[in-house]
């Protein structure tokens, strides 16, 4: 990088462009003997820019504007280039080929599903209830579901209907029978 001499800080390139804006309004167009601009290649070693806090009038040298455009036209050039120079131990990430694994041949055993977690559900019937008449709810409380008495309860896994069965009683116990599966379509209800 260049010597601390040549670096120009933000501030300083923004009230020099501030200056130059103004000494180009109040001064009107340029002379057309202007001199011609000077190559981009590296910024010559007696252009210094004048410090900001220095400069007492608003005029603003043409040294200081090519100056400046030849700084900030560096700075766009080194965008676009790409980085070659990577610091010490440090490589650029390269991605394996993936491919998928062969199929096994063993059979699928029920092994598979033992520590799948399902929410099953059993649903005896549903009803449609006002916030007043569930706020009248007490013990003892009679609650009429959409269901009659000896329709199959519906058997929900993951909130997908599964299965129709039948209620039972075993042992002081609810239990469900099955007695239809659903498959395909008419699952989705």
């Amino acid at each position: 990088m260049a010597d601390e001499s040549h670096q120009v800080e933000q501030d300083e390139i923004e009230q020099l462009l501030r200056q130059a804006q103004e000494g180009m309004a109040a001064a009107g167009p340029p002379p057309s003997a202007a001199a011609p601009p000077a190559p981009a290649a590296a910024p010559p070693a007696a252009a210094k820019p004048k410090p900001a806090a220095a400069s007492t009038d608003n005029s603003i040298s043409q040294d200081d504007i090519e100056l400046l455009l030849r700084k900030a036209e560096m700075a766009l050039a080194s965008v676009d280039e790409p980085v070659n120079m990577m610091p010490a131990g440090i490589q650029t990430f390269k991605f394996n080929e993936f491919a998928g694994a062969p199929p096994t041949a063993e059979a699928a055993t029920l092994e598979l599903m033992r520590d799948v977690q399902l929410d099953l559900t059993i649903e005896l019937g549903r009803t449609h209830m006002h916030l007043e008449e569930i706020l009248k709810l007490r013990q003892g409380t009679v609650v009429p579901l959409d269901k009659l008495a000896g329709d199959p309860a519906d058997i929900y896994v993951n909130g997908r209907l599964i299965a129709r069965g039948e209620v039972l009683v075993l042992n002081d116990n609810f239990c469900v029978r099955v007695a239809e599966l659903i498959v395909g379509e008419s699952a989705c209800a």
